[in-house]
C-alpha cells in the first residue's frame, strides 16, 4: 500500500512538471495555436461525456429534476452543452477583457499571451461548474446556440471571400504571363471539380425509383450560382476575375454535399450510407477531426486578416520621444513593447465563442437529431438546412461583392 501510495505520488508530481514545462513553453508565436490545441480539447471532452457522462448525470438531481426520466440521449446533449457553455464563458470574457488592445505595451498583451497554467485551471473550473447549473440555464444557452452557430458559418464565408479576392489581387499584381496561366489552370481545376462533384451527388443522393425531388432542387440550385458567378465576374461592366468564381461554385458545392451526407441515415435519398444507421468509430473520428480542422483554421484565419480584424486607430511605434533620452538596449525594448497589435484580440477570442456554440450544435445534431439518428456527428434535418441555407448564403454574398462597387461607386469597398 505504501509502495502505491508513493508511485501514485510521483506519477502525479511527474504529470505536473510535465504540464509546467509544457506551459512555459508557450512562446508569443505560439499562443494562437495553444488557444486552438484548447478548444480541440474542449471537443475531445465534449465527445467523450457524450458518450459515458449520461449514467452519472441521470443520479444528478439538480439535473434530472424530472418525474419521468428523459431518454439517455437528453443527457448525452445536455452534457455537451454544459462543456459547450463553459468553453463559450471562457472566450466571451476573455474577449471582453481584450477590448481595446491596440499596442503590446498594454498590460492584457501579457494575459493574452501567457498566464497559461492559470488560463487551463479557470477553463477548467468553469467547466465543471457548468454542471452545477439548473437545467433552465442551459436550456436558454440551446437556445442562442443555434443563432451564434448561424453567425459562426456567416464569418466563415467572409473569411473565404476575404482569402479568395486576396489571392485573386496577388497573382494578378505579379503581371506576368505565367502567373495568368496559373490563374487560368486553377479555375478550370475548380470548376471541372464542380461539375464532376455534382454528377457524383446526382449518382448518390437521387437514386432511380424515389421520390427525391428536393436533393435534385438543391443540386440544381448549386449548379445555377456556379453558372450565375462565371457569367457575373466575366461581364464587361464588373471587370471581375473567373479565379474567385470558380473557388466559390466549388466551396458551394462542397456546401450541397456536406448537407446531402447530414440527411438522416434511414432516408431513402440519402443512398451514400444505404441506410445504414450504424457508424464506426473510424467515420465518427473523421468527422469530429473535420469538425476541429474547419473551426481552428476559421479562428485562425479570422485572427490573422488584416481586412477585418486589423484595430482601428493602432497607434504606431515611435510616434513621440521620450523626455529623457534612453540607453540603446532600452530602447530597443521600448519600442518593442510600443508596436501595434497584428489582429484584433478581442475579435479572435469571439470567433472561439461563436464556434463552441457552432461545435455544440454539430456534436448535439443540432439538439433535435441525436434520439432519431444515434450517435452521429452532425446529422439531421436542421444541419441539413444549415448547411444548404449557408451555401446560398455564400452565393448571395458573393454576387453581392461584384455588384456592390457598380451599385454604389461613391462607397468604398
Amino acid at each position: 500500500m505504501w509502495a502505491a501510495s508513493c508511485l501514485a505520488s510521483c506519477c502525479a508530481a511527474c504529470a505536473c512538471d510535465a504540464c509546467r514545462t509544457v506551459v512555459s513553453g508557450i512562446s508569443r508565436r505560439s499562443a494562437r495555436i495553444a488557444y486552438c490545441g484548447l478548444f480541440a480539447l474542449s471537443l475531445i471532452v465534449s465527445w467523450i461525456l457524450r458518450e459515458v457522462a449520461a449514467p452519472l448525470m441521470e443520479k444528478l438531481p439538480w439535473i434530472n429534476t424530472f418525474k419521468n426520466a428523459p431518454s439517455r440521449e437528453w443527457f448525452e446533449t445536455d452534457a455537451v452543452l454544459r462543456v459547450s457553455l463553459g468553453n463559450f464563458l471562457f472566450f466571451t470574457i476573455l474577449s471582453l477583457m481584450m477590448v481595446g488592445v491596440k499596442n503590446q505595451k498594454d498590460p492584457r498583451d501579457n494575459i493574452h499571451h501567457g498566464g497559461w497554467m492559470m488560463k487551463i485551471i479557470c477553463w477548467c473550473i468553469l467547466v465543471i461548474f457548468m454542471f452545477f447549473l439548473p437545467n433552465e440555464i442551459i436550456c436558454f444557452y440551446e437556445a442562442i446556440s443555434k443563432f451564434g452557430s448561424g453567425f459562426f458559418l456567416l464569418i466563415q464565408v467572409v473569411l473565404l471571400l476575404d482569402f479568395v479576392h486576396g489571392w485573386n489581387d496577388k497573382w494578378v499584381g505579379y503581371d506576368e504571363q505565367f502567373w495568368y496561366i496559373a490563374l487560368f489552370v486553377v479555375s478550370l481545376v475548380c470548376y471541372v471539380a464542380t461539375f464532376a462533384f455534382s454528377g457524383l451527388l446526382f449518382h448518390f443522393f437521387t437514386p432511380s425509383g424515389q421520390d427525391c425531388g428536393l436533393n435534385t432542387f438543391f443540386i440544381v440550385m448549386t449548379l445555377i450560382c456556379a453558372f450565375l458567378f462565371a457569367i457575373v465576374a466575366l461581364h464587361p461592366a464588373i471587370n471581375g476575375s473567373i479565379l474567385p468564381a470558380s473557388v466559390i461554385s466549388l466551396y458551394c458545392m462542397y456546401l450541397c454535399y456536406s448537407g446531402l451526407a447530414s440527411e438522416p441515415r434511414d432516408y431513402e435519398c440519402n443512398g451514400l450510407h444505404k441506410h445504414s444507421r450504424a457508424v464506426s468509430t473510424s467515420t465518427m473520428t473523421l468527422g469530429l477531426l473535420t469538425t476541429v480542422l474547419s473551426v481552428v483554421y476559421s479562428a485562425v484565419r479570422a485572427g490573422s486578416s488584416t481586412t477585418l480584424l486589423s484595430p482601428p486607430g493602432s497607434p504606431r511605434a515611435g510616434s513621440g520621444k521620450p523626455l529623457l533620452p534612453l540607453d540603446k538596449a532600452d530602447e530597443h525594448e521600448e519600442k518593442e513593447k510600443s508596436k501595434p497589435v497584428t489582429y484584433s484580440y478581442s475579435f479572435f477570442h469571439i470567433i472561439f465563442s461563436l464556434a463552441s456554440m457552432y461545435s455544440a450544435m454539430l456534436l448535439t445534431g443540432w439538439s433535435t437529431s441525436v434520439g432519431e439518428s444515434g450517435k452521429l456527428v452532425d446529422v439531421g434535418w436542421p444541419s441539413v438546412w444549415v448547411r444548404i441555407v449557408t451555401g446560398w448564403a455564400t452565393a448571395s454574398l458573393y454576387i453581392w461583392s461584384l455588384l456592390a462597387p457598380i451599385m454604389f461607386p461613391d462607397r468604398e469597398f
